[in-house]
């Protein structure tokens, strides 16, 4: 009866990542002519930093939408720019643009880009140390402090600072990473590689 589609691309820019997050809502059995089909088609670009993980730009576009009066509220999520994705983003994204402040599929959208950034910034950091061979950060003991307290693995003292701590590194060793108790007895042999 209806399909919703999300799909957001990190892109790595000049001391950024670019995100272009994009929402359809389609009706497959409608006909386009006396029932809409596409109902809505909304993007919304953000660039964030990553020294910093802030927000420098955000641009919101609804190529389709209901209401003539919906792209009226496309300025307002440049008030993401100068917001921080880390702890607390999406409380922040909820409070600035939910409810009437804003349009609930691009504050949707917003709030998805914050695990999309955290996600690219892991796998920029993997994609160079596949270029240089392994050779990159294999000294950091701690490459994963900006990643506390983002879910249950890397809770403050959690599972995840376990693992570095015995000398397991983010994207080596086997896929999905051995448990806890499989690196502390040598099974899986992915600790440090």
């Amino acid at each position: 009866m209806h399909r919703r589609s999300i799909e957001l691309d990190a892109f790595e820019r000049d001391g950024g990542i670019e995100v272009v997050a994009r929402l359809q809502d389609r009706r497959p059995w409608a006909d386009g002519t006396t029932s809409p089909e596409v109902l809505h088609d909304m993007e919304l670009r953000v660039v964030v930093r990553t020294a910093d993980l802030v927000i420098s730009d955000a641009v919101a576009v609804m190529h389709r939408f209901p209401h003539a009066e919906c792209p009226a509220i496309e300025p307002v999520f440049t008030g993401l720019i100068g917001l921080s994705i880390a702890r607390g983003y999406t409380r922040e994204v909820q409070r600035r643009f939910g409810g009437v402040s804003g349009c609930s599929h691009l504050e949707h959208l917003a709030r998805s880009v914050g695990p999309v950034v955290v996600q690219a910034v892991a796998s920029t950091r993997a994609r160079k140390r596949n270029l240089l061979r392994g050779e990159a950060d294999r000294g950091s003991g701690d490459g994963a402090a900006w990643l506390r307290d983002t879910c249950h693995i890397w809770a403050e003292g959690g599972v995840g600072e376990q693992k570095l701590r015995i000398g397991w590194r983010p994207g080596r060793g086997a896929y999905p990473a051995a448990s806890l108790q499989e690196l502390r007895a040598g099974d899986r042999g992915d600790a440090g590689e």
